[in-house]
């Protein structure tokens, strides 16, 4: 007769030592992996480390920073937007043909004109699923085929070019030597997260997203919070589309085609939760990087740009599925 085995429980070092190593990648993960990206591609390229080619990697992964911080609003609060890409097409259409007719000395009307209707496109969007109560997936997606058909009415289809010197310079130009998108980027991530740790708003943002009846219950008014993302996401995604615009020296109305995935990728990764409540815009924007640096790391191997689409989609699966476990 065999022996009945004896189980023996894990010594209390153990069962500590498990807790902390989960604990630390919970909160230090995605800085673990990108630091892990960044060793791998160093020893697979010898540019990879130069300074030119990280002001390169955050540069090109300002737009999608900037498009993805919008997002986080709108999954943090319980959302989704699918028409990110199509509004900052549309948006910059609409400065940079003010930007061809307009003075140089009017710059900046220049600006709040693409700002006015990428606010106006998240206002739509935040009406829609706040108030009307259809389904995000459903308006954003209708919001997506709504401005993409816009841009190539407005534009007729054609490039928009010859713009002014002062606009560009939202792309192109530089402020102590720093590239102008990549100053965009720090002061928009410097001000939404401020927004999301130290306001009002921001503590009501996480309480829609992890309960919407109990934020209810405690006097938030859901519907604007809910419809004020919206109007966040589409004012960002204008303000990204000026900065793409510029960068390109024209608007086409085929600009950010599939931007929106890459937004909602750096979202993911970051760790925000798609049910949402739970994130940070620090690790939306480690996500950014992740996926700027990929596409930078495998254009330097000379691999193809189909293979990055590869390893994105990969990578949020493969985030979701670990957002998916830790809920459970």
């Amino acid at each position: 007769m065999n022996s009945p085995s004896i189980r023996t429980a894990p010594s209390p070092a153990l069962s500590q030592a498990t807790a902390n190593l989960r604990n630390i990648l919970q909160n230090q993960g995605i800085l673990i992996a990108f630091i892990l990206l960044c060793v791998v591609l160093s020893m697979s390229s010898e540019f990879f480390l130069t300074w030119n080619n990280w002001t390169n990697i955050i540069r090109q992964t300002a737009i999608n920073g900037i498009l993805a911080i919008g997002v986080t609003f709108v999954i943090l609060a319980g959302g989704i937007d699918l028409s990110v890409a199509s509004v900052m097409a549309l948006c910059g259409a609409v400065a940079a043909s003010f930007s061809t007719t307009a003075s140089e000395s009017f710059i900046g009307l220049v600006v709040i004109a693409g700002l006015a209707t990428g606010l106006t496109a998240g206002l739509v969007n935040g009406f829609l699923v706040a108030y009307l109560r259809i389904p995000a997936f459903v308006a954003t997606l209708g919001m997506l085929s709504v401005a993409r058909g816009l841009t190539f009415i407005y534009t007729d289809g054609r490039p928009i070019s010859n713009l002014s010197k002062p606009f560009l310079w939202f792309g192109n130009g530089t402020i102590l030597n720093i590239p102008v998108p990549i100053v965009a980027l720090a002061v928009v991530f410097a001000v939404c997260w401020f927004t999301l740790r130290h306001t009002v708003f921001g503590r009501h943002v996480y309480a829609v997203g992890g309960s919407e009846r109990a934020a209810i219950t405690n006097g938030v008014n859901t519907r604007r919070v809910t419809a004020l993302t919206y109007a966040i996401s589409g004012a960002l995604a204008a303000f990204a589309g000026i900065i793409l615009t510029a960068r390109s020296t024209a608007a086409l109305p085929q600009a950010g085609v599939a931007y929106e995935l890459d937004a909602i990728a750096a979202v993911v990764i970051g760790g925000t939760s798609l049910a949402g409540g739970r994130g940070t815009l620090i690790g939306t924007l480690f996500g950014a990087l992740i996926i700027g640096t990929i596409n930078n790391g495998l254009d330097l191997l000379g691999i193809s740009s189909y293979y990055q689409q590869v390893v994105k989609g990969s990578i949020i699966v493969g985030a979701v599925l670990l957002d998916v476990s830790r809920r459970r």
